[in-house]
C-alpha cells in the first residue's frame, strides 16, 4: 500500500493520542486512503470500563471507524454538481463523506465534537487541502460564524435522542436559505423516530434507499431536509 504524502508534525500528533492507520477505503470512485483507528473496538471497550468506573467526561470513540452509513452518502452524492459548492459535514468521524465531496470538487468544512477524530481528518485529506477545513463543531455549543453552506451533511448522527434538538438547531444556524440537509442512516430504528420528530419541526422530509454491494438486503437510508419556503 502507498502511504501518503503527510508533514510529519501532522502524523507524529496522531501518534502522540492514539493508535492509527492507513486504510484503503472507496470514496468517490476513487481509493482513497483513511487515516484510522487501528482497533476502534478496544477504544470502545476501554471507554466503556472507564465510565463505569465513574470517570465523567468519557465520549464513546463511535468515530473510531468507517460506517456503512458514509458509504452510503457517499454513493448518494453521485446525483450532485458539487464542484465549488461549500459543503458542511458534522460528525465528520472519519471524514469519509467530507472527503467524498471534496473530491467532487467542493468546499467542504469537515466537523467534530471530539478532537481525536479531526487529528486523523487532518491526514486523510491532506492531499486536498485546498478544498477541505478541519474544525471542531459541538452541536448546540459552536457556531461557524460569517457563513452558511448550501449542502449539509451528516452520516449516523441521530443515534442520541438528547442530542436531536442541538443537532436540529445547529443545522438551522448553518444552512443558507434554499440549501438541503442529506442525513443517512441504516435504517436504524432509533433514526425511525427521529424522522417522525424532524417533520414536526418544520422541516420538508423526502427519504431514499441507496443499495450497497457488500450488504444488498441492507440498504442504507437517506433522509434530505429542506425548510420550507
Amino acid at each position: 500500500m502507498t502511504v501518503p504524502d503527510v508533514p510529519s508534525e501532522l502524523t507524529r500528533r496522531a501518534d502522540q493520542r492514539l493508535k492509527w492507520k492507513w486504510q484503503p477505503t472507496p470514496i468517490a470512485g476513487h481509493t482513497w486512503n483513511l487515516a484510522v483507528a487501528t482497533d476502534p473496538d478496544a477504544m470502545l471497550i476501554e471507554a466503556c470500563e472507564r465510565q463505569d468506573a465513574g470517570e465523567e467526561g468519557v465520549i464513546d470513540p463511535f468515530w473510531a471507524t468507517t460506517w456503512r452509513a458514509a458509504s452510503g452518502l457517499d454513493r448518494f452524492l453521485d446525483r450532485y454538481r458539487l464542484e465549488g459548492q461549500r459543503v458542511l459535514e458534522l460528525g465528520c468521524g472519519t471524514g469519509h463523506a467530507g472527503i467524498s465531496a471534496a473530491l467532487r470538487g467542493a468546499n467542504v468544512t469537515m466537523t467534530d465534537g471530539v478532537e481525536d477524530p479531526l487529528h486523523l481528518v487532518r491526514m486523510s485529506s491532506h492531499a486536498i487541502r485546498d478544498r477541505c477545513e478541519i474544525q471542531r463543531l459541538r452541536f448546540g455549543v459552536d457556531r461557524i460564524d460569517g457563513v452558511t453552506f448550501p449542502l449539509i451533511l451528516g452520516s449516523d448522527v441521530t443515534y442520541l435522542r438528547e442530542l436531536w434538538p442541538q443537532l436540529d438547531q445547529c443545522v438551522r444556524d448553518h444552512l443558507s436559505p434554499g440549501g438541503e440537509v442529506l442525513l443517512s442512516d441504516p435504517n436504524r430504528i432509533i433514526a425511525n423516530e427521529f424522522r417522525d420528530w424532524i417533520q414536526n419541526r418544520d422541516w420538508f422530509y423526502e427519504e431514499h434507499s441507496v443499495i450497497l454491494e457488500d450488504d444488498p438486503d441492507h440498504p442504507i437510508r437517506i433522509m434530505r431536509l429542506q425548510r420550507p419556503q
